[in-house]
């Protein structure tokens, strides 16, 4: 199968990595898993940026809905759907993500660029988890030029439903090692504001990406096998 034939399946996220957009850039269709329970401490509700004291963890606040709170299952074993998680207003957290990404990036050559596009989704007061991290996907994607069609899929997708559908679910957490990057020959250094310092760290946040390579992003992600048998 062609690279520009594939189709993928991501569980959502928030601000996600690069290897999460690399899969976009390098499909033809991706489905973003509704229907799913949430987890924690995963990308779902955190990116990692790189700031001038190291790599730092942005996470946000969520709540449960009322109904599922109460249910005696979501007491006993934690699961909620993800449509029923929402955003925890209640803590300054927009403040201080919009803090912590511009002393990160505000010297980053397409930050001014791109800012006005990103911040004002944040201070939307999206309620929906799920509703703000798909908006902020389907912008950075436009920004970048990712071509890819964005479907929701609302139905959980088990094995035997998936056909010719690429996984990444499970594959993209903060908590486990893959060879996203390797496999697509996309494990290669781009500019970073604190490289001279730190050297390069990869696999941040997209933001890392967007503000430093501007519209060079999309090259970077797309795979040079992309199109090739």
């Amino acid at each position: 199968m062609k690279i520009s034939d594939s189709k993928a399946i991501l569980s959502t996220a928030y601000f996600p990595p690069i290897e999460y957009f690399a899969v976009m850039a390098n499909s033809q269709q991706v489905y973003i898993q509704g229907g799913e329970m949430y987890q924690k401490q995963s990308y779902r509700t955190r990116c990692s940026i790189n700031s001038a004291n190291g790599v730092l963890v942005l996470t946000m606040p969520v709540l449960r809905s009322n109904s599922q709170a109460d249910s005696p299952e979501a007491k006993s074993t934690h699961k909620v759907y993800i449509e029923d998680i929402h955003i925890d207003y209640s803590k300054p957290w927009v403040l201080q993500h919009k803090r912590a990404i511009e002393a990160a990036y505000m010297s980053s050559p397409f930050f001014e660029y791109y800012k006005d596009d990103i911040f004002p989704i944040l201070e939307s007061n999206i309620d929906s988890l799920f509703e703000l991290n798909l908006k902020l996907i389907k912008v950075i994607a436009e920004l970048i030029g990712i071509d890819c069609k964005i479907t929701v899929a609302k139905e959980y997708l088990t094995e035997d439903k998936l056909n010719d559908i690429t996984d990444y679910r499970e594959t993209i957490h903060p908590k486990r090692e893959n060879n996203i990057l390797e496999s697509m020959k996309l494990n290669k250094p781009y500019y970073q504001v604190f490289t001279n310092k730190q050297g390069f760290v990869k696999n941040l946040s997209i933001l890392d990406l967007l503000f430093n390579e501007g519209p060079n992003s999309i090259s970077y992600l797309e795979s040079y096998t992309k199109g090739q048998e």
